[in-house]
């Protein structure tokens, strides 16, 4: 991991940063307790800045704190994400929406070729591939329709998604051939400039997950 030295200013964002990329890539994964000795000493910082990083982190929800064993990736569970993609439902609806009113043409191109190295497969087998194509998908429309601050409050949302219970280890809910249509409806929405559309059809997308995630439950309650 590349030291990021004593001298750079903001150094508590950067050790932020730094943390929240390893939780998203999955390099820290859901219950894993956070190395803090070793993380310290691979970034070349002290232990001041990174226990400010993670109480930054525990304040967005994902990390936790456990006295006297430190600070753990948090780890969610179903009723819990059923609760957060029922806010991404709203929040990333709107966000389509607003993709579609504004997409300019280099926009449109590379939302276009995100998903196309999946078509004309009957099962898609790389898991880890469309995880990172779904994971692209859903940043690159939050950047071009969302204002800033909804961009950085969506990316936590799908961060979190990465730290449920019930994901596959590639960081999927739902098997890649259940979704691969959604993303290519929502794209031929948004790149047409059709916002309705765009925005029921991303809706429509979460509330998929929704569903599934209900179903786990009724299981894990009985």
């Amino acid at each position: 991991m590349k030291n990021l030295g004593i001298d750079y200013e903001n150094l508590d964002q950067k050790v932020y940063q730094v943390i929240k990329n390893m939780i998203e890539e999955r390099k820290l994964l859901p219950g894993e307790k956070i190395p803090q000795e070793k993380l310290a000493k691979e970034l070349g910082i002290s232990r001041t800045p990174l226990i400010s990083a993670l109480k930054f982190l525990e304040h967005e929800k994902l990390v936790q704190a456990k006295p006297r064993r430190g600070y753990f990736v948090r780890l969610f569970t179903t009723d819990e994400m059923i609760s957060i993609f029922e806010i991404r439902e709203l929040l990333e609806g709107l966000s389509a929406r607003r993709a579609a009113l504004s997409i300019k043409k280099e926009d449109a191109e590379l939302l276009q070729g995100i998903f196309k190295p999946f078509l004309n497969k009957d099962k898609i087998t790389d898991y880890q591939a469309y995880s990172r194509a779904d994971r692209k998908f859903h940043t690159i429309i939050a950047q071009i329709g969302s204002k800033e601050f909804l961009t950085a409050i969506l990316q936590t949302l799908n961060i979190i998604t990465l730290a449920y219970q019930n994901i596959t280890s590639e960081g999927l809910i739902r098997e890649p051939n259940d979704t691969i249509d959604d993303h290519l409806k929502i794209t031929e929405a948004i790149c047409s400039h059709d916002s309705e559309k765009a925005e029921m059809l991303m809706r429509e997308h979460l509330q998929g997950s929704i569903k599934q995630m209900k179903t786990m439950l009724k299981k894990e309650e009985k």
